[in-house]
């Protein structure tokens, strides 16, 4: 991708009504436009990062036996009026049409996906099963301040799984567990399991939750034997559930929640099924939420610094910045353009995805600011200085580490630089 093609610019000011790190550099870079307070459109370089994680969690979701749908998110009321959410949901965007009927935006998706759910299942011989999808969902935060971490509009993952017996739904929650925490830590986020509130459906629910200095919650973490719990749950002492001993507090942002649902909303809707002795049960549920594009911004508030952001491999929009310096000297541009040239040739055959900046209008340090802003993993600067040796310079945004490799060898320098993950490359 040549950069002088993206319609997209970088600015050196941050919006002047966003407070939240994440919205300042996405919007700065390029990545995000807010439209209104908590909505943001996705432009080029922010969709691909977005997709990217996206892209991880349905690879866990699919290793997990889960089947993809798409759900409508423009719900019938009669719905929600059937689980009692119709007034009990707060944050639900409520809408009538011009010909009086009531509609919901779907805030999450458990009143449309049982009842397509029940028109399949009759017998046991139908479960266990789960089904997830990828999709906007809407909520009427009242403090939609955060940039992606408290939208209106968001992206978002939600699962469903249907079960016969405690015992299964008990099994399949802990595989989701281990799924998730595969998901973060191919995030490069270290999740942390957080009891949290059950609320009407048992005692404790689960949070995953990555500690940021911005982040909204807080837990208490037990170091004696590794267990957090959520602070709005947590009792007076502030005390681990398990072993007792005072929690460490750290303020996180939450990334990921699961719920045993039980029979909370296979009831309403009547979904049963067929027993092996012939009678009746109602379906157990399970549910298990990630927040795609809130995961964006989690990563920018972790990985950035004072120049910009700093994405790690597996999820930035390209992998490779290919930034060139050339003087005024003819035959020097003509080599060092054959040399690049070549190079990303290479580099996108190897698998890497490269942005090529072939701007000739701004000078090298502004050049390199965008770059430093931008945060791709790697960039290599082509100069007059360094082609004279046949050699380019490597930076690792992530870490600022530097490396003067020869042409020949500029692949494998930068496979022993950097820790690449299979998935995250083009091939």
């Amino acid at each position: 991708m040549l950069q002088s093609k993206l319609f997209t610019r970088t600015t050196k000011e941050s919006p002047k009504d966003e407070v939240s790190i994440n919205a300042q550099l996405l919007e700065r870079a390029g990545y995000v436009q807010k439209t209104l307070s908590g909505v943001y459109s996705f432009l080029p370089l922010g969709l691909k990062v977005l997709r990217k994680v996206e892209d991880i969690i349905r690879h866990e979701m699919d290793a997990l036996s889960g089947q993809e749908l798409f759900l409508p998110a423009l719900h019938p009321k009669e719905n929600w009026m059937q689980t009692g959410r119709w007034d009990g949901f707060d944050a639900l965007f409520k809408i009538r049409s011009r010909y009086e009927y009531e509609y919901a935006l779907g805030a999450t998706h458990e009143e449309i996906i049982v009842p397509v759910v029940k028109k399949y299942v009759k017998s046991y011989r139908d479960l266990p099963f789960a089904a997830y999808q990828i999709q906007t969902k809407f909520r009427d935060e009242p403090r939609a301040k955060s940039g992606l971490l408290r939208g209106r509009e968001f992206r978002m993952k939600d699962m469903y799984s249907f079960h016969a017996s405690m015992e299964d739904l008990d099994a399949y929650y802990e595989k989701v567990q281990q799924g998730y925490a595969t998901i973060f830590s191919r995030l490069t986020l270290a999740g942390i399991l957080t009891l949290a509130s059950g609320g009407s459906f048992s005692k404790y629910s689960h949070e995953f939750q990555v500690e940021t200095p911005t982040g909204e919650d807080t837990i208490f973490y037990c170091k004696n034997c590794d267990t957090a719990i959520n602070k709005e749950i947590a009792d007076e002492t502030h005390s681990c559930p398990q072993c007792h001993t005072s929690g460490e507090e750290k303020h996180t942002s939450e990334v990921g929640n699961i719920f045993k649902l039980y029979t909370k909303y296979s009831e309403p809707f009547n979904l049963t099924f067929m027993n092996e002795q012939g009678g009746t049960d109602v379906v157990l549920m399970g549910c298990y939420g990630i927040g795609t594009s809130r995961l964006v911004g989690t990563l920018v508030e972790i990985f950035h610094d004072a120049k910009g952001l700093r994405w790690p491999v597996t999820v930035a929009p390209y992998h490779i910045h290919l930034v060139p310096i050339v003087g005024k000297d003819a035959q020097m541009r003509k080599e060092l353009e054959a040399q690049y040239r070549t190079a990303q040739e290479h580099l996108v055959r190897a698998g890497y995805e490269v942005l090529l900046d072939d701007r000739s209008d701004l000078t090298a340090g502004e050049r390199f600011a965008d770059s430093d802003l931008i945060g791709l993993p790697i960039r290599i600067i082509f100069s007059e200085r360094n082609h004279k040796e046949k050699k380019a310079e490597i930076v690792v945004r992530m870490t600022g580490q530097t490396h003067i490799a020869p042409y020949h060898s500029l692949i494998q320098t930068i496979q022993d630089m950097l820790p690449w993950e299979k998935s995250s490359l083009a091939v």
